[in-house]
């Protein structure tokens, strides 16, 4: 059994931490700043954190400009990022200045939302219209603060599709969502479906 304790190093060629934990869904956001200039930007840490009412959130590792937007704003979108839209998601994490237009460098399109004033991704078959509920700057056990937020949103107007609902059941697989891996370019796709009950008391 390998042992290593993070705060003194892993001591392997790349850190497993996000190997491990994976592979997560991939927080696509779209946000604007106050004057309304577009950014759209991919996040591995992401994922839903409640039911009723519908809550998600990703963690911005730095003061990065979806942060700042949507400090300023209080809104963001969240899009599903799949296999057909791979490289354009890719596209969408390039370092660049925070007046470059994500969508236009991505050559994607700024489709209007319904609720909040963001736009989605014309493209993707999946979106979250989602209003802030809580900025957590993120601390260590012994509450020294660290360089990261977790951004949770209520999801306020949700876009799904016509051909993933089935029957009017959301269609997982059919969506071909991309999930980001631990390396430094790993990605998956969905495999295997197998199903389990959940036991009764």
């Amino acid at each position: 059994m390998y042992y290593y304790e993070p705060a003194k190093g892993h001591g392997l060629p790349h850190d497993p931490f996000n190997a491990i934990v994976g592979p997560r869904p991939i927080g696509w956001i779209s946000s604007h700043d106050r004057e309304g200039r577009l950014n759209l930007a991919p996040y591995s840490f992401f994922n839903a954190f409640n039911y009723i009412p519908p809550i998600v959130g990703f963690c911005s590792v730095g003061r990065k400009d979806s942060l700042n937007n949507i400090e300023q704003t209080g809104e963001f979108v969240w899009n599903l990022a799949t296999r057909p839209l791979a490289e354009q998601m890719n596209q969408s994490c390039a370092a660049v200045a925070a007046d470059v237009d994500e969508f236009a460098l991505s050559g994607l399109t700024p489709s209007a939302s319904r609720v909040v004033g963001v736009p989605r991704v014309g493209e993707s078959p999946v979106s979250f219209e989602c209003k802030v509920s809580q900025i957590v700057q993120l601390k260590r056990a012994d509450q020294a603060l660290v360089p990261s937020w977790l951004i949770l949103g209520e999801v306020v107007a949700v876009h799904i599709a016509q051909h993933l609902l089935k029957d009017g059941i959301y269609d997982t697989a059919a969506a071909e969502p991309i999930l980001r891996g631990g390396g430094p370019a790993d990605y998956f796709a969905l495999g295997e479906l197998f199903k389990m009950a959940r036991p009764q008391a």
